[in-house]
């Protein structure tokens, strides 16, 4: 099987799999779905720059814009409060710092738009978990 068969096919199970895990999700289990999709096309984002495949890296930064934008537009602004604006200035920050990576190339950069997401994800993840204890 060729690469880019063995690619595609990883893509479509991937996608049914995610369309899956989508339809039974609650508000709380969406929003980490997103963020592994998130973290899974910055890996693959990181990838395309360390073996110069533009092209591609511009559209998988494209990609990670395009969720931290539905993310962006899922908060409650009107109940959420400043943890809420808080959240909506850090899904900006990182939206900003990948249209500038999307030029420079730079990896430390990216590190440092995952650290921020990982951290953000896990915060959700513990929403999500004291959610589940009520």
């Amino acid at each position: 099987m060729s690469g880019h068969l063995y690619g595609e096919s990883y893509d479509s199970y991937r996608k049914i799999d995610l369309e899956a895990r989508a339809a039974s999700a609650s508000p709380y289990e969406l929003v980490l779905i997103l963020f592994d999709g998130l973290l899974d096309e910055l890996e693959r984002a990181r990838g395309h720059i360390e073996n110069k495949r533009y092209q591609q890296k511009g559209a998988s930064l494209e990609k990670c814009i395009n969720i931290l934008n539905g993310l962006s537009s899922a908060l409650d602004f009107e109940n959420g409060g400043e943890l809420v604006q808080d959240l909506a200035r850090l899904y900006d920050y990182c939206i900003y710092r990948l249209s500038d990576i999307s030029v420079s190339l730079s990896l430390e950069d990216l590190d440092h738009v995952v650290q921020i997401l990982k951290v953000l994800r896990e915060g959700w993840e513990g929403v999500h978990a004291a959610r589940r204890g009520e």
